[in-house]
């Protein structure tokens, strides 16, 4: 079949029959992506060219070999992403420089150039569903097959991880299983000055992966702004750039760089699995990639394959009908085994610390934060109440003045329960700095009125006191104990001890020495579903809670990063103490 604007791609129809009769579980992600694909299909300005993608899965399946060096046969998920890829093309016109007959002078003249339609293709999978595997073909493809001399990338969190993209190719060079690559690695790379007919061809040298016919280069870099920018990449592979702790883009590094180096068909896969670091830029890209997926923002250049569970519910499902976990993973049951899922089920019923992780990986669900502390379920918000005209321990954390400043109120109940509000304070220069994934979730506080933004840069506080007593005079609250960590908070208990006496102010220096036993305390009332808290906010608090543990067994929360923020909680902690010794005021 020659181009055609009206053909339904070859895989991609197989895959789409198999969805339909009902083989195949898909998550409504990777639904919005077929719709995708139909319009592309419906689009008459958009061409289908199947000799590409043939050319691709013949060139890998005659050539390429397997990291441990068995003969390399695609998997059908392989050949639908790489038929997005390499499938679709559309034609611009552009002015071509062309000489005279003579070789004197030319002139320029309008042409139709036919262009690859796919620039960029994002692949969230899950763990074990051959990501690397599938990056490292298409990069092999590309060093070999392309005749212009390129430049390619393949970046990773670290340099070892990025080695798995690179293996296979050196395992598919060592072994040579095809003719193109027993004519590509004949002869001896130490042949310097000889006939260049006798030298290796194809070799893995210092730099990376050398094509000596071509001059062109794969090599590993960073995954660092500093060490992408400005690159002319024609190829890059992107690896697990939503598991580690990203605070950058490398996305956009190098496509800026491959962009400004004129190469009209660039191309960047990012593969990853989901990850357990909420709101750096790994979430902000995949919010973009769910504009583009919705609708909302139309960019035909993307190729997005986002394979998850449609909900936490379906884990437990799967343990009868394990064919449901092929919405996380199309390749389950060939690149990885389902008992491999069962037992990972089992260890996240087992060991609680696990599962956000385990969730995450193997199912695609995106957990909140670390929660080494405090699992998913006891973050899980109560419904809403209020605590009109309630005695209550008071709890702040002033420690972040020039960011976050946290009140929790604590509020005893006749049946063992504790009550939990809270109100937090930060100014409109810290609320200006955040990146965009993160400004979302602090819009949801600020709604539920659990985050108040002060003007100015440094908190003032006490314009911080003045809110915070207006608000317990709206709510009636009684409060008869205060519990402060003494860091930056002179100002603002000197002034409470003024307006409210000094009864009941309690100081609760921070370290293991006064955390330990209310921490295990609390985490006792959270696991029996005994603080009671409704905001979203205190999720968010709790849901990044790290403990770090000494040899004798003694906890201290960790306070390990800005942005992971746990001050409600180190408010709560000081309440609760404060409570504990002034129990007495609220007999």
């Amino acid at each position: 079949m020659a181009l055609s604007n009206t053909a339904t791609p070859r895989y991609y129809g197989e895959f789409r029959d198999a969805v339909m009769r009902g083989e195949i579980p898909i998550c409504k992600e990777i639904e919005m992506e077929m719709h995708r694909i139909d319009d592309l299909i419906a689009n008459p300005g958009v061409w289908y060219d199947d000799k590409a993608v043939d050319g691709f899965i013949e060139f890998c399946e005659n050539e390429l070999t397997l990291t441990d060096g068995a003969d390399l046969k695609l998997l059908d998920s392989f050949k639908v992403w790489a038929e997005q890829v390499f499938g679709w093309y559309y034609f611009v016109e552009r002015s071509v420089y062309r000489p005279n007959p003579d070789g004197h002078g030319g002139h320029y003249v309008t042409r139709q150039i036919k262009q690859r339609l796919i620039n960029k293709q994002y692949l969230i999978v899950a763990r074990g569903a051959a990501k690397s595997m599938y990056a490292s073909c298409i990069q092999n493809y590309f060093l070999n097959i392309d005749t212009s001399t390129t430049h390619q990338i393949t970046t990773a969190p670290t340099m070892k991880q990025a080695e798995e993209v690179i293996s296979p190719i050196r395992t598919a060079i060592t072994r040579s299983r095809g003719p193109f690559f027993k004519f590509m690695t004949e002869g001896s790379l130490q042949n310097t000055t000889g006939s260049k007919a006798e030298r290796m061809k194809l070799a893995s040298t210092k730099k990376g992966i050398e094509n000596f016919l071509t001059g062109s280069l794969l090599e590993i870099r960073p995954m660092s702004i500093n060490k992408l920018q400005g690159l002319r990449v024609k190829v890059a592979t992107i690896d697990e750039w939503l598991s580690g702790d990203l605070r950058e883009d490398p996305i956009a590094a190098i496509e800026q760089g491959a962009s400004k180096g004129n190469i009209p068909d660039y191309l960047i896969i990012a593969t990853s699995s989901e990850g357990t670091v909420r709101n750096g830029s790994g979430d902000t890209i995949k919010m973009e990639l769910m504009d583009i997926l919705r609708g909302d923002y139309i960019n035909p250049h993307v190729s997005i394959w986002y394979y998850r569970l449609d909900s936490i519910d379906e884990v437990e499902k799967g343990k009868t009908d394990p064919t449901i976990w092929l919405k996380a993973n199309p390749n389950l049951g060939k690149t990885v085994s389902y008992e491999t899922y069962l037992l990972d089920v089992e260890r996240a019923e087992k060991a609680p610390a696990t599962r956000n992780d385990i969730l995450a990986k193997r199912f695609g669900i995106p957990m909140e934060g670390y929660t080494y502390y405090f699992t998913y379920e006891e973050t899980l918000p109560h419904k809403r109440r209020d605590f009109w005209q309630m005695p209550c321990a008071l709890g702040c954390d002033l420690s972040q003045g020039d960011d976050f400043c946290a009140f929790t109120f604590l509020f005893p109940l006749s049946n063992g329960c504790f009550g939990v509000k809270t109100r937090n304070y930060i100014t409109s220069h810290t609320l200006a700095k955040l990146p965009t994934a993160m400004r979302h979730k602090y819009d949801s506080f600020m709604k539920e009125g659990s985050l108040i933004v002060m003007e100015g840069t440094v908190l003032d506080m006490m314009q911080v006191y003045e809110d915070l007593d207006n608000h317990i005079a709206a709510r009636e609250y009684d409060v008869r104990c205060i519990g402060y960590d003494p860091y930056n908070a002179q100002e603002f208990i000197a002034r409470w001890a003024q307006e409210n006496s000094a009864f009941g102010i309690q100081k609760v220096p921070q370290g293991a020495k006064t955390e330990s036993v209310p921490l295990g305390e609390l985490k006792k009332l959270s696991e029996d579903r005994m603080l009671l808290f409704d905001e979203e906010l205190m999720t968010f608090a709790m849901g990044n809670c790290i403990t770090l543990e000494d040899t004798n067994g003694n906890r201290k929360l960790l306070k390990k990063r800005y942005d992971q923020k746990i001050d409600a909680v180190a408010a709560m902690l000081d309440a609760f103490v404060a409570f504990k010794v002034n129990r007495e005021a609220f007999e």
